[in-house]
C-alpha cells in the first residue's frame, strides 16, 4: 500500500475521512518552491463535535479492550508507517521545507518508534499495582480520562503528532487531534492508515484548520478533559487561562527555548564544534531545544569560532529533496519574515556578523522557496532581545566566558529553561553545571541524544511542569484510582 498527497486533504472523524463541514480550505504550501502543494481543511464548530461524539462513543470499549489489544492495534500502526516510510519522508520534505537527511534520520522514523514505545510501556503502566499491609491491602491503578484533545506544531509534524497520541491511545483514550494547518499532509496521510491498523471508528480522529478556528474551540469544549501543546509560549498561555476556566481539563503545555551550548576549554574541540553547529543549524534552527546559544571559554573563543565557521560552509541552503542537503527551506513566508525581521533586530543591536544574514534566493525552481543563511552572531550584550527572544530559526549567537559560575549565570539568564549542552572533559565539573543549569534537559557532550523512557519538557516558560515521555505523558492522560480494603476482607 502507498499513501499518496491529494489535491484537498480530508478530515478524519468517526473512522471516517470527510471534508470540512462547510467546504472551506486554506492552501498548504511547499516552502522550497513557495507553490500550492495541497489544500487544508478548515474545520469548525461542526466538524468538532462531531469528532468529539465520536470520540466518546468508543470510549467505553477502548477502554475495555485489554491493553494488549490496543498495544496490538497500535503496532500494527506503525508497521504501517514503516512500511510507507519513504512516501512519508517525502511528503514531510515537501511540506515542511526540512532536508531529506533530517526526515528520514530524525523526523519520520520516530513516528512508528513513539506508537511502540507507548504501546511496550502500556502493558505494565495500564495493570494495577498492589500493595498489602498489615491493616489494609488493595491496589492503585491508572484509569484513562475519556476524550482528549492534542495540538501539535509544524517543526515536526509527524514526530510530535505520534507523541502525543501514543502515550493517550495506550492508556485506553478517545483523541481529537489538531495539526498544524502549515504542515498537515504527514497527519492526513496517517489518519488513511487508522482503519487498516484495526482502530475501532472513533478512538482516534484528526481535524485540520488554525488555532483560532479549531485549536480554540478544542481547548475549551467541556467534554474534552486533557488538553496536551506544543508550541510557542505566547500560544501555550493563551491556552493555560482557557483550560485553567475549566478545573478538570489540565493543560500539558511544551513551549519554547532559548537554549544554551557551553564549551569549556577541555573539552574534545573538533567534536564539540561538530555537534554544537549541529544544534544550531538542524531543521534550520527550528526545534525547541536547540542551541542558539553558544557560549565559549574565553582562552578558545577565537580557535572554537573559527571551527564553527568551517562547519557552517556546510549548511549552505539547498534543495530539500536532495539527500546531500543539510539545510532546507524555512516553513513558509511568514516564519521567514519573522526571522529575517530578528535578524534586522539583531543589526539594530550592534551585532557583529560572521556569516549570513540574508535570504537565499536558489535557482530555477526553487527561486520563491524561503531559504535563510545560517547566521553566526558576536558582540551582543545577554540582555538584548536577539539573546532573549526565540528565534526559531538559522541564527545563533556567541559569547565568551571566564569561569563556571559566570557562565551558568549567563546561561540562567532568560525566561527558557528547555535544554542545555554542556561540554568539558571534566565529569565533576559537568554534573556541578547540569545541576546548577535551570533547565530540564541538561545534555553533556552531546545534544538530541534521547531515550523514550525519560521526561521530556522544561522549567520555567518552556513548560508547566507536566512532562512528555514514558510513562510520564500516560500519567497526564490518566487519574489514579487507589481502592483499599481492611487486610483481612474476603479472606
Amino acid at each position: 500500500m502507498s499513501v499518496t498527497i491529494p489535491d484537498k486533504l480530508e478530515n478524519l472523524i468517526g473512522g471516517r475521512l470527510c471534508p470540512p463541514a462547510d467546504g472551506s480550505y486554506l492552501p498548504s504550501i511547499n516552502p522550497a518552491t513557495g507553490e500550492q502543494l495541497c489544500l487544508v481543511p478548515l474545520s469548525g464548530p461542526e466538524d468538532l463535535e462531531q469528532a468529539v461524539q465520536a470520540a466518546k462513543a468508543a470510549f467505553p470499549a477502548w477502554r475495555d479492550m485489554a491493553v494488549e489489544e490496543r498495544a496490538e492495534v497500535m503496532n500494527r500502526l506503525a508497521d504501517l508507517l514503516e512500511e510507507n516510510l519513504t512516501e512519508l519522508i517525502r511528503a514531510e520534505v515537501l511540506d515542511n521545507g526540512m532536508t531529506w537527511s533530517f526526515a528520514s534520520s530524525v523526523e519520520v522514523p520516530r513516528g512508528a518508534q513513539n506508537l511502540r514505545a507507548f504501546a511496550k510501556a502500556a502493558l505494565d503502566f495500564c495493570r494495577p499495582r498492589t500493595f498489602s499491609q498489615p491493616h489494609a491491602r488493595g491496589y492503585v491503578r491508572h484509569q484513562p480520562v475519556g476524550v482528549v484533545g492534542t495540538i501539535t506544531p509544524w517543526n515536526l509534524p509527524l514526530l510530535s503528532l505520534t507523541w502525543k497520541i501514543a502515550p493517550a491511545l495506550a492508556a485506553g483514550n478517545c483523541v481529537v487531534a489538531k495539526p498544524s494547518e502549515v504542515t498537515p499532509v504527514t497527519a492526513y496521510l496517517l489518519s488513511t492508515l487508522v482503519e487498516k491498523a484495526g482502530f475501532p471508528p472513533g478512538v482516534l480522529n484528526i481535524l485540520h484548520g488554525t488555532g483560532p478556528g479549531i485549536g480554540s474551540l478544542l481547548t475549551r469544549h467541556k467534554d474534552v478533559l486533557r488538553l496536551s501543546f506544543t508550541g510557542s509560549t505566547a500560544t501555550g498561555r493563551l491556552i493555560g487561562m482557557a483550560c485553567a476556566e475549566e478545573f478538570k481539563k489540565p493543560p500539558l503545555l511544551e513551549m519554547g527555548g532559548k537554549n544554551p551550548s557551553i564549551v569549556f576549554a577541555d573539552a574534545r574541540l573538533e567534536d564539540a564544534a561538530d555537534c554544537v553547529s549541529r544544534a544550531a543549524f538542524s531543521n534550520q534552527g527550528q526545534v525547541c531545544f536547540s542551541g542558539s546559544r553558544i557560549y565559549l571559554e574565553k582562552s578558545i573563543y577565537e580557535p572554537f569560532k573559527k571551527m564553527l565557521l568551517e562547519r557552517v560552509e556546510g549548511y549552505k541552503p539547498q534543495d530539500p529533496l536532495q539527500e546531500s542537503t543539510r539545510h532546507g527551506a524555512t516553513v513558509s513566508e511568514p516564519h521567514l519574515k519573522k526571522v529575517m525581521s530578528c535578524i534586522e533586530l539583531a543589526r539594530t543591536e550592534g551585532a557583529v556578523f560572521l556569516c549570513g544574514g540574508e535570504r537565499e534566493i536558489l535557482p530555477g525552481e526553487h527561486s520563491k522557496g524561503f531559504f535563510i543563511q545560517p547566521t553566526l552572531l558576536e558582540g551582543l550584550s545577554i540582555d538584548t532581545r536577539t539573546n532573549q527572544e526565540e528565534i526559531f530559526g538559522p541564527v545563533a549567537t556567541l559569547t565568551p566566558f571566564e569561569t563556571e559560575e559566570e557562565v551558568v549565570e549567563l546561561a540562567n539568564r532568560t525566561e527558557y529553561g528547555l535544554a542545555a549542552s554542556i561540554w568539558t572533559e571534566d565529569e565533576s565539573r559537568a554534573l556541578r553545571v547540569a545541576d546548577a543549569l535551570d533547565v530540564g534537559m541538561p545534555w553533556v557532550n552531546c545534544w538530541n541524544l534521547r531515550v523514550l523512557e525519560t521526561p521530556f519538557g522544561g522549567f520555567k516558560n518552556s513548560g508547566n511542569g507536566h512532562r512528555e515521555g514514558v510513562p510520564d505523558a500516560m500519567e497526564f492522560f490518566t487519574e489514579k484510582k487507589t481502592v483499599t480494603m481492611p487486610a483481612g476482607a474476603f479472606s
